[in-house]
């Protein structure tokens, strides 16, 4: 990087600086408009949540449209939005990986489990596994394990949120940050104890249609400062990278070492594997009528996630383009506010229509944080109160008014455990932690949702195992990871604990979980219940009894 260029650098992050003070009141206002809309539409729904199924699934009244929007808006998280984009701003073709990895992940979700789910649960996804095992244990684990997952994905909309509202507000110390974390999870127990399914449902597709909106907007405006020639797009981010031409070939992030490649083999599994695990996204198929809407709702998604993600390619590599990783990294050291630098630059620095365009697309960024916080708090209380409090503790005698009760303490507790973890990871990649929690969740939940419904004699002890057992891995090889400990970028960087070299556990907890699965059920006393599992089968794929 030549001292010209950085010294240009360090002008532009000044007068950059000066420009959103200068507009700030503006900034604020739309920002807060943004906000008040989402909270009016939450308390409107939240008007018409009267059951325990209006509360847990929307009362099964969206359409297979509205539910692949909401699915849309429920995946398209700060993740997508801010941490894709920085990871391609600074890493180029190794950053775009995160991008095919989570939409070729549809796939599976789409073959393998959202038909066969939506026609055998009721609420979550211990009704599945709960149908033909011991009740009890089961929900347990199922219960344990969608708010473990949960918590790991709200970790990474925390820290998304954190660098949002920083960047706005002008603020740079830990203490505001900390403090920013802690309103989104406010706002967060707000809309789910309010909105309930049917709240967090319409704020996903308001937000769905923004983000597609906001990014197709940003896309153009890309494109037009190049004369919509994708090769002179490239050739500059590649230029000012600093890298070159590796910036645009594989290697730059994960291929200089074994130890980088074996990450990448590992971050690719846990994302392709991983959203059909996910908690969040599993309830959603619960929402529509039928599994034929499921199925469809599905198809939407494929097609709306699909058209965003070749959107990051223009955010990604023009935020590289246009403003360079030195001063994305002076904002913030993960990338997190490439995007909506970008979208200040493009309206014009240190002009209205700068600060406008900042506002708007930061805006629409925290609308998205805040629909997948309320999306993820709802899955992980849900399963608290419909598995762990009414069938575990009050062993099936809960009425649904105490049941809903439960759920909404769930939120508050937690919302709580959000925050502090939340204001901890603020400093991490979102795209990055995203990724744990879709190892986590392809390692404890995937395999025995499959066995489930595939395997004849699956028992409840591999149930046990195999939940138990991948969730115990995948958790403890990231405590003792670099994304925790050992490095500058880690949670923890002034300490070295970690003795795991990789920073995805999916290479090593997957295959484990899948096979903790198979070992439990084969040398299971237990003989599994071979009637019960037909009628699963028949009703899984036939949708006969289906709720």
């Amino acid at each position: 990087m030549s001292a010209a260029y950085a010294s240009h650098a360090v002008t532009r992050i000044a007068a950059e600086a000066s420009s959103t003070s200068e507009h700030r009141p503006l900034i604020i206002t739309l920002f807060a408009v943004f906000v008040a809309a989402t909270l009016g539409i939450t308390v409107w729904a939240g008007r018409q949540t009267r059951s325990a199924s209006d509360f847990y699934a929307g009362g099964r009244q969206f359409t297979a449209f509205q539910n692949g929007l909401a699915v849309s808006g429920d995946y398209m998280s700060a993740a997508s939005f801010l941490g894709i984009a920085g990871a391609i701003a600074l890493f180029g073709y190794d950053g775009f990986l995160y991008s095919i990895g989570f939409l070729v992940a549809w796939l599976v979700a789409l073959l393998l489990v959202a038909e066969p789910l939506r026609n055998s649960g009721r609420y979550t996804m211990g009704d599945v596994l709960a149908y033909r095992m011991r009740q009890r244990p089961v929900r347990t684990a199922a219960g344990v394990s969608t708010i473990v997952v949960s918590i790991f994905y709200l970790l990474a909309q925390m820290a998304g949120a954190g660098v949002l509202v920083s960047l706005l507000l002008g603020i740079t110390s830990d203490a505001g940050k900390i403090l920013i974390v802690a309103l989104v999870g406010v706002l967060m127990i707000v809309y789910v104890t309010i909105g309930g399914m049917k709240g967090t449902t319409w704020v996903q597709m308001v937000k769905a249609v923004l983000l597609i909106a906001g990014a197709l907007l940003m896309t153009l405006m890309v494109l037009w400062k190049f004369d919509f020639n994708v090769s002179d797009l490239l050739g500059t981010a590649a230029e000012k990278s600093g890298h070159g031409a590796a910036f645009l070939e594989p290697g730059l992030k994960y291929g200089a070492t074994d130890v980088s490649k074996l990450d990448f083999i590992s971050l690719g599994i846990a994302l392709v594997l991983g959203t059909a695990g996910l908690p969040h996204i599993l309830i959603r198929f619960y929402t529509v009528p039928t599994a034929k809407a499921a199925r469809k709702s599905v198809n939407w998604a494929i097609g709306i996630i699909g058209a965003f993600y070749l959107m990051t390619i223009a955010l990604g590599f023009g935020a590289a383009a246009l403003i360079g990783p030195e001063e994305i990294k002076a904002k913030n050291p993960a990338g997190n506010a490439a995007a909506p630098q970008l979208a200040e630059y493009l309206g014009g620095l240190g002009t209205t229509g700068g600060a406008v365009m900042l506002a708007v697309i930061s805006a629409v960024a925290f609308a998205t944080i805040l629909a997948v916080v309320a999306g993820l708090t709802l899955a992980s209380s849900s399963s608290f109160a419909h598995d762990i409090y009414a069938n575990v503790i009050r062993r099936g005698q809960a009425t649904e008014k105490e049941e809903m009760r439960a759920a909404r303490w769930a939120t508050v507790a937690i919302g709580v455990v959000s925050i502090g973890l939340g204001a901890m990871a603020r400093d991490l990649n979102v795209a990055g932690l995203v990724a744990l929690a879709f190892a986590v969740a392809a390692s404890a939940n995937l395999p025995t949702i499959l066995y489930s419904l595939f395997w004849k004699r699956f028992t409840t002890q591999g149930a046990l195992w195999s939940i138990y057992g991948g969730l115990a891995s995948s958790v403890l090889l990231v405590l003792f990871s670099p994304v925790v400990s050992g490095k500058a970028t880690s949670m923890f960087p002034d300490v070295d604990f970690a003795w795991f070299p990789l920073e995805n556990p999916g290479l090593i907890s997957i295959p484990l979980g899948f096979l903790l699965g198979w070992v439990g059920s084969v040398l299971s006393k237990e003989e599994p219940d071979r009637g019960k599992y037909a009628e699963l089968e028949v009703k899984s794929l036939t949708g006969t009894g289906a709720h």
